[in-house]
């Protein structure tokens, strides 16, 4: 089953998925709807932050990589109504985002580098694979 995801600059070397954190951890939103991923992303850019685009990918391709990736897939179901403050920032983001200023720049360096982490180059492979 397609699930909808954020990417920005999909399909290049700078490629990233958004995520949230919450309560320490790592959430990756994976939209049912795809009209409810794209009014996500229209919620981020009025924030002045980078443009992402909609990909449709594997479900449980995506629930895969983000367990591997030690991230948490959260599922928003289409027609999802929030029922607390966490609920609410599955439909649209929180105020106060990181600052992604340099994301590009940071994501360069790390590719310069190499991550360290073997594993976590082939998850990047991986999803790079999906789209």
């Amino acid at each position: 089953m397609p699930v909808h995801v954020l990417l920005f600059d999909a399909g290049s070397d700078q490629e990233g998925i958004h995520s949230l954190e919450l309560n320490g951890r790592t959430v990756v939103l994976l939209f049912e709807d795809r009209d409810d991923a794209e009014r996500y992303a229209g919620l981020l850019e009025a924030q002045d932050f980078p443009v992402p685009t909609v990909e449709p990918l594997d479900r449980e391709e995506m629930e895969l990589f983000c367990a591997e990736a030690g991230y948490e897939a959260r599922f928003v179901p289409a027609g999802f109504l929030p029922q607390s403050a966490e609920d609410r920032l599955l439909i649209a983001p929180p105020e106060r985002n990181m600052d992604v200023a340099n994301w590009q720049e940071q994501q360069a360096a790390e590719t310069a580098e190499g991550s360290g982490d073997p594993s976590l180059e082939a998850f990047r492979r991986q999803l790079e694979g999906l789209l």
